[in-house]
C-alpha cells in the first residue's frame, strides 16, 4: 500500500522527526478504528525511518490484520533481526512461519522470546503448538513413506524392464512381485535351471538402479527377528549389555567347540545365547559333549542358549 498523495507531498527526507510525526498521526487513526488511513500513515513513518522497530512493527501489525501475511512477515523478519528485537514481533512471526508450515523458524522465534522471558504464557504454550505440529508432520511423512514403499513392493515384476527369457523364468518360480524377488537369494535363483547368468545380472542390475539387492527383505527380516530376541535377552539379563558383548574367548571351550561357533559367526556371548541346541547341533563334528560343555560354561555366567517358543 503507498502513501496518499498528500502525504507523499508533505514528506520531509527521511528523518526520525518526520516519521514520529506520522507515526503519531497514525497511532491516532488505529485508535480511531481507521486501520487502512493508519497504515497508509505508518508506511509514510517507515518510508521516513526505516530502521524505527516501533514503525516497523505497528506496520507489520496491521498489514498482518489486514491479511496483507507477506508484507507483514517481511517486516516482523526486519524486526526480529535487529540486536534487541521486540518479543511481540518474535511471537507474530512465528505465528504466520507456522501457517506457512516452517515450523523450524517458528520454533526459533519462540525459543528466543523464551530465552529473555523463560516465563512469557503465550510463547510457552506456543512452542507445545509447535512441536505438535512439526510430530505431526514427521509422522505424515514417515507413513507417505511407507505407502509409497509398500506400493514399490507390490509392483509385478513384469512392470520392470526385463527380458521376457527373465520375466517368464521368474513366474515360474512364482515370483510375482518385488517384494518376492527381494525375498529370494541369489544362490537361490542359481538353483532354478532355466534362469542363466544373464538374467540373474540383468536382475541384479534392474535392482541395483532402485537401491535394492537380492535377499534384501529376507535378510532384514532376519536382523529385525534377531533385535528382538537380543533385547529379550538384555531384558533378562537386566541390561547389562556388557557381559553379552563379552568375547566368547573368555568361556576357554575346547578347540571343536570353537571352531563350531567360529563356522556360525558367533563372536559374542550374546550371539552365542541367541542359538539354539539345534542350531549348534547342526554344525558338523558337533557333538553332545560339546553341547553341554557351553551350556555349562554359560551357566555359569548366568546365561543360556535360547529356547523356541511352544
Amino acid at each position: 500500500m503507498n502513501a496518499p498523495n498528500a502525504v507523499i507531498e508533505d514528506m520531509d527526507v527521511s528523518d526520525p522527526t518526520t516519521s514520529k510525526k506520522y507515526y503519531e498521526q497514525a497511532r491516532a487513526a488505529e485508535q480511531e478504528g481507521d486501520r487502512i488511513k493508519a497504515i497508509e500513515l505508518y508506511e509514510a513513518a517507515y518510508t521516513a525511518d526505516p530502521d524505527s522497530s516501533d514503525v516497523c512493527f505497528r506496520l507489520a501489525y496491521n498489514l498482518d490484520l489486514v491479511g496483507e501475511e507477506d508484507e507483514a512477515l517481511h517486516l516482523y523478519e526486519q524486526c526480529i533481526h535487529q540486536d534487541r528485537p521486540p518479543l511481540h514481533a518474535l511471537i507474530n512471526a512465528a505465528i504466520l512461519y507456522e501457517d506457512r508450515g516452517h515450523y523450524a523458524a517458528a520454533e526459533r522465534c519462540v525459543r528466543q522470546v523464551l530465552a529473555t522471558d523463560p516465563n512469557n504464557v503465550r510463547a510457552r504454550l506456543f512452542i507445545k503448538d509447535i512441536l505438535a505440529s512439526k510430530e505431526m508432520l514427521i509422522d505424515d511423512e514417515v507413513e507417505r513413506h511407507i505407502e509409497k514403499h509398500n506400493a514399490l513392493l507390490d509392483t509385478p515384476v513384469t512392470d520392470f524392464d526385463l527380458s521376457v527369457r527373465t520375466r517368464n523364468a521368474l513366474r515360474k518360480m512364482n515370483i510375482r512381485t518385488l517384494n518376492d524377488l527381494l525375498q529370494t537369494t541369489e544362490a537361490e535363483l542359481r538353483s532354478f535351471k532355466n534362469l542363466g547368468e544373464a538374467s540373474i545380472e540383468e536382475i541384479k542390475a534392474m535392482l541395483a538402479q532402485r537401491g535394492l539387492r537380492l535377499g534384501q527383505a529376507a535378510e532384514e527380516q532376519a536382523a529385525s527377528a534377531k533385535q528382538a530376541v537380543y533385547d529379550q535377552l538384555k531384558e533378562s539379563t537386566g541390561g547389562d549389555e556388557e557381559l553379552l558383548n563379552r568375547s566368547v574367548n573368555e568361556l576357554q571351550l575346547s578347540v571343536r567347540a570353537r571352531k563350531a561357533l567360529t563356522l556360525l559367526n558367533v563372536q559374542s556371548l550374546g550371539d552365542l545365547c541367541m542359538k539354539t541346541e539345534a542350531e549348534l547341533m547342526g554344525v558338523k563334528n558337533f557333538g553332545m559333549t560339546s553341547l553341554v560343555e557351553i551350556k555349562e560354561k554359560l551357566t555359569q555366567q548366568g546365561l543360556g542358549l535360547r529356547t523356541l517358543e511352544e
